[in-house]
């Protein structure tokens, strides 16, 4: 079991059964993404959480490797609520920061959480906890790192939502005569 997790760069401690990971312990994602919890035949089983690099968690309940019940918990603090989502929505562009320090937005609003904000490379977008490039459609975090691949869905959410590295022109353009 050592060799294929040395292979694929991860790692874990905690408890073995005939081998296999079982119990409680610890596993660590080559992305620097690590699982704590309970573990049953090699697969996250029971009460566990994922911890990600940008300080977010998932806390669940797992099942044979899939989550059936959990919640996402922002690296400000924030819980998501597919519910009661008042987060950055459409009417009130705050931060959490902002919401819950009880700032106003009012002259220089806040585009991102962390402020100052990183400098977006040419032809990529901030997409919140990284880099996206759309020719490449990888997602890297602010120190390059590869996060992920990102799927259809996520490509039109963030060319549709997210802050590009560039200026654009997007007001009326006169026909000029020649």
């Amino acid at each position: 079991m050592d060799d294929i997790l040395q292979y694929t760069g991860s790692s874990y401690e905690g408890d073995y059964t005939n081998g296999r990971l079982e119990g409680k312990g610890k596993y660590n994602f080559p992305t620097e993404t690590r699982y704590e919890g309970e573990m049953k035949d090699g697969m996250f089983h029971g009460k566990g959480s994922l911890f990600f690099p940008n300080g977010s968690r998932y806390d669940a309940t797992w099942e044979n490797g899939i989550a059936i019940e959990g919640k996402y918990t922002f690296a400000d603090g924030l819980v998501y609520d597919e519910e009661n989502w008042e987060y950055c929505d459409g009417y009130d562009r705050r931060f959490y920061t902002e919401i819950t320090g009880s700032l106003m937005p009012a002259g220089h609003e806040q585009l991102v959480n962390n402020e100052p904000r990183h400098k977006i490379p040419e032809g990529c977008y901030d997409c919140g906890d990284g880099f996206y490039n759309p020719r490449t459609r990888v997602v890297v975090d602010y120190n390059n790192k590869f996060l992920r691949n990102a799927d259809d869905d996520e490509h039109n959410w963030i060319v549709k939502t997210c802050l590009k590295g560039w200026d654009e022109f997007i007001g009326f353009t006169p026909k000029v005569k020649a």
